[in-house]
């Protein structure tokens, strides 16, 4: 082996050429499914630092392992000794005509009452998805340099993806703090190949997002406080998928219909008129999952939850995160046919979670039946608040 090739470390022969590699890797990519693919060198991702006082600031929330995390998010040598590259691909799932087409209980054909759940779970866990096209990709790789070390990630990991993809050229972060593509809109999941090959790296996108601001103002909580500021608090995505306890009472009128997830700044955004349909059976929506029946949610024990959602993202939340979830839904809609199975779970559920939560849209019920009554106080937390002197003299 030839000096150069040494020097490559995962090179097999001495005329390795590291920009047909990128090539073959890259079209390998392709043919395994993936709309995208980019190559990035390890270098600490561009916005790390900024990243970092995110943190500081207090408005990740409750995300703790984001804090955990931080560190090696700064440095990709720490998760992958002897890191040079980072191989970066794309799934897009948007729909026909780039909408987020979030049904809702209005345009069922039948007479349910139905919530909305995000488009990105209405359809198996993409994770398994990607994980699995990863691997695939990484055992080509290894065809082409059997001594390379390789790890693999998708939305999980101390991985500041979109920094990284945004490095690759698939795209560019948004004033919503998303990654969009001239290609595929904000339709796409995101998924790296740290190795410890050398391999020429792609030019990074520029931002093409303009003077616009259209997500903005998208937002249903007001969680985009300005371009590229985000408070996950405020959130839908985070109040229905990554809290645990309580949602904040003021922020339960605004959540909607949404039980899982939301797309609206996503939606709102120009560019996704240009992205390409997908065509990927792994990423046609579920009918289960679009626009399901929030009475029938709410009546799942943990046997049936686990049943319903074992290859969804939605198990996440756990059944007694999604359950408050159809909870807020219900008392946001105000159907009064909702009281029936909201009284069940108010006095029987066995999670107080749930309990707490179906009592408040109890509550919302009754007063769009009787708007000239005042709603019982509550405290943030949704708890009935004593009795006490009022503040508004009129």
């Amino acid at each position: 082996m030839t000096a150069h090739a040494e020097r490559e470390g995962d090179a097999t022969h001495a005329n390795w050429d590291g920009a047909e590699m990128a090539r073959q890797i890259k079209a390998h990519a392709l043919a395994l499914g993936f709309a995208l693919c980019g190559i990035t060198d390890a270098t600490p991702p561009p916005h790390h630092r900024a990243y970092a006082r995110w943190l500081a600031e207090g408005r990740a929330g409750e995300m703790l392992y984001l804090h955990r995390q931080e560190p090696k998010r700064g440095d990709l040598h720490s998760v992958l000794p002897g890191v040079q590259s980072v191989v970066c691909v794309a799934l897009g799932y948007a729909p026909a005509d780039g909408r987020a087409d979030m049904p809702g209980a209005s345009e069922a054909n039948d007479n349910a009452l139905r919530g909305a759940v995000a488009r990105y779970a209405r359809f198996d866990d993409y994770h398994d998805v990607m994980w699995q096209r990863l691997e695939a990709l990484l055992a080509f790789i290894h065809t082409l340099a059997p001594n390379a070390q390789g790890r693999v990630y998708c939305d999980t990991g101390p991985v500041t993806e979109r920094d990284l993809a945004m490095r690759a050229g698939l795209g560019w972060i948004g004033k919503h703090t998303n990654l969009l593509s001239r290609h595929l809109g904000n339709w796409f999941f995101l998924g790296e190949i740290l190795l410890t090959l050398p391999l020429p790296a792609d030019p990074p996108e520029t931002t093409h997002c303009g003077t616009c601001t259209r997500c903005l103002p998208a937002c249903p909580t007001g969680a985009i406080t300005a371009p590229y500021q985000l408070d996950a608090r405020r959130c839908i995505s985070y109040l229905t998928i990554e809290l645990k306890g309580s949602i904040p009472v003021d922020l339960r009128p605004l959540i909607g219909s949404r039980i899982y997830g939301c797309d609206d700044c996503l939606a709102a955004c120009p560019w996704n008129k240009f992205a390409r349909a997908a065509q990927d059976n792994a990423v046609r929506p579920r009918a289960d999952l679009t626009g399901p029946d929030l009475i029938a949610l709410l009546a799942l024990d943990d046997a049936q939850f686990r049943h319903r959602f074992a290859h969804s993202p939605i198990k996440r939340t756990k059944r007694r995160g999604l359950l408050r979830n159809v909870c807020v839904a219900l008392g946001n809609i105000g159907d009064a046919r909702a009281v029936p199975a909201l009284a069940r779970a108010a006095q029987h559920d066995p999670e107080p979670l749930v309990r707490e939560h179906a009592a408040w849209a109890l509550e919302q019920i009754a007063a769009r039946a009787h708007p000239e009554k005042p709603p019982l106080e509550t405290d943030t937390h949704g708890r009935k608040a004593p009795p006490g002197p009022r503040t508004n003299p009129l």
